[in-house]
C-alpha cells in the first residue's frame, strides 16, 4: 500500500499520524507511507525521527482576528494546494490520511480533487477547523468520541467512523495489580498520579506543589508521583526542598514519565490535562481522573473533551481559572475516603474504551483503497 500521511503543529496532530501508520506497517510490512508537513513545526522533529520520508509545504493558520496576516496566510493556502496537487500526482498515493492541523488542508483537499481515496481523523470532541473545513471533501473521517458527530454536518458522501484513538499497546495489555506491586512502596495504599504534559503546565505544578504541602505530607498510606516538565524541574525542586517534602518518603518528583503506560496503570487517581490523548489512554485503563483541561487550546478543545468525562460521571473537571491547592484537596479526599465512588468512576471511564482501534481503522483504510481498484 502506498500512503501519505499528513497532520501536524503539535504531538495532538502528528503522533496519532504516526501510529495510523504504524498500524498500517504492522499489517502491511512492505508499505510505502511518506508524510507532507511544515519544515518548522512539530512533524519536522518528529516524522524523520520516526523513520519516515516528510515532504513540506509553506501553510500558516489563520488568525481568530481580523488581521492583514489572513490575506497572506490564504494565499499560501492557495499556492499550497496547488503545490500538493502536483506532488500528489507525482507520489499516486493509494490513499491520503489526514490527522488535523492546518497542514491537513492543502494536503486532503488536493487528495480529494485527485479522486483520491481520502480520510481523516479527529481526536478531539469539538473538530478542529481543517477537519470541519475537510468535512464534506473527506471520504470516511474516523472519530475519536462519538459526540463529535454531532458538530459535523451531515454529508451523504462522508462516513463517520467512531474508531477511538491509537495508543501505545502497553495501555490495553498492563495489569494495574501487578504494576500497583512493583512500582508502590509498601506503606503505599494509594496511588495519584499526576503531570501537566511532556512541558508542563505551570498551573498544575503550582498548586500540586501546594498541596503536596498541605495534603500529602500529612497522607503517608497515600503515593503520589508528579512529573513537572523538563523546563519547570529545577524549580519546582528548589521550591520542593524548600519546603521539606524531600523528607517525604510518599512522595517521588520527577522531569517526565517514561513509562506511562506502568505508572497510570498503577495509579489510582490521574491528575492532568485532558488531551485527546491522554483521555483515550485514561479509558483503556479504566482510570478515575481528575482533568484541568488547558485554557490555551483552540476551540476550547480540552474542555469539551473532558466534560464528556465529568457527564458520564467518569472524571471530576476542575476548570483551569478555578484551580487552586483547596480545590484540588479536596477532590483527591473525596474520591481517596470513597471507594465506591472511585469503583464507579473506573467503570465508567473504561465504557469510553475502544479495543480494537487499530483493526477499525486498517480495515477501513484497505475498503477505501480497494474500492479504487
Amino acid at each position: 500500500m502506498k500512503v501519505v500521511m499528513t497532520g501536524g503543529g503539535t504531538a495532538g496532530h502528528v503522533n496519532p499520524a504516526l501510529s495510523i501508520a504504524q498500524i498500517i506497517k504492522d499489517k502491511e510490512p512492505d508499505s510505502h507511507i511518506e508524510f507532507i508537513g511544515t519544515k518548522d513545526r512539530l512533524e519536522a522533529k518528529l516524522v524523520p525521527k520516526a523513520g519516515y520520508k516528510l515532504s513540506t509545504i509553506e501553510v500558516y493558520g489563520l488568525k481568530r482576528s481580523l488581521s492583514p496576516q489572513n490575506i497572506k496566510t490564504m494565499y499560501k493556502a492557495y499556492t499550497s494546494y496547488l503545490k500538493c496537487k502536483k506532488m500528489l500526482s507525482e507520489i499516486s498515493p493509494d490513499v491520503v490520511i489526514g490527522t488535523g492541523g492546518y497542514v491537513s488542508w492543502p494536503v486532503c483537499r488536493a487528495a480529494a480533487a485527485l479522486k483520491i481515496p481520502t480520510a481523516l481523523h479527529e481526536a478531539n470532541a469539538e473538530p478542529g477547523f481543517a477537519v470541519k473545513m475537510l468535512n464534506s471533501k473527506a471520504d470516511v473521517i474516523f472519530l475519536n468520541f462519538k459526540e463529535t458527530e454531532k458538530s459535523l454536518p451531515d454529508r451523504k458522501k462522508t462516513r463517520k467512523l467512531h474508531v477511538g484513538m491509537p495508543i501505545d499497546k502497553r495501555f490495553l495489555e498492563l495489569n494495574a495489580a501487578s504494576e500497583r506491586e512493583r512500582l508502590l512502596p509498601l506503606t503505599a495504599e494509594r496511588m495519584v498520579l499526576s503531570f501537566g504534559g511532556s512541558l508542563g503546565a505551570e498551573k498544575i505544578n503550582g498548586t500540586v506543589l501546594k498541596m503536596l504541602k498541605s495534603y500529602a505530607a500529612c497522607h503517608p498510606s497515600v503515593y503520589f508521583l508528579h512529573a513537572t516538565g523538563a523546563k519547570a524541574y529545577e524549580q519546582f525542586m528548589d521550591e520542593f526542598t524548600r519546603a521539606g517534602l524531600d523528607k517525604c518518603k510518599n512522595i517521588k518528583i520527577c522531569d517526565y514519565i517514561y513509562d506511562m503506560p506502568c505508572q497510570m496503570a498503577a495509579a489510582d487517581i490521574v491528575i492532568s490535562r485532558s488531551g485527546a490523548s491522554t483521555m483515550s489512554e485514561l479509558a483503556a485503563l479504566g482510570k478515575p481522573a481528575i482533568l484541568v483541561p488547558s485554557p490555551n487550546v483552540t476551540n476550547n478543545q480540552q474542555y469539551r473533551n473532558a466534560k464528556i468525562f465529568e457527564n458520564e460521571n467518569a472524571a471530576l473537571l476542575i476548570k483551569d481559572d478555578e484551580l487552586d491547592e483547596n480545590v484540588l484537596s479536596n477532590a483527591i479526599d473525596s474520591l481517596i475516603s470513597s471507594p465506591k465512588k472511585l469503583s464507579e468512576m473506573a467503570k465508567n471511564a473504561y465504557k469510553f474504551a475502544v479495543l480494537d482501534t487499530n483493526e477499525r481503522i486498517y480495515n477501513c483504510i484497505k475498503e477505501l483503497v480497494n474500492a479504487k481498484k
